[in-house]
């Protein structure tokens, strides 16, 4: 069973602020996966900020700095 980082419930509610009447299974499903995956990265390159700034903790300003 794969571990539960972002609720279905959440995504589906992200898709309806975005405009969406509906939103099928399937496509709550990719997202989830998409952002899982995207969220992962940018998580590593804040760690790498983090570290070359002679840091152990990851701060706000390294999240921003990978998301650019």
């Amino acid at each position: 069973m794969a571990k539960k980082y972002f609720p279905v419930a959440a995504i589906e509610q992200l898709m309806k602020r975005a405009g969406a009447e509906r939103v099928s299974d399937n496509a709550k499903d990719a997202l989830k996966k998409a952002l899982e995956e995207k969220a992962l990265i940018l998580g590593e390159h804040a760690v790498r900020f983090a570290a070359h700034a002679g840091r152990k903790t990851v701060k706000a300003g390294d999240i921003k700095l990978a998301a650019r």
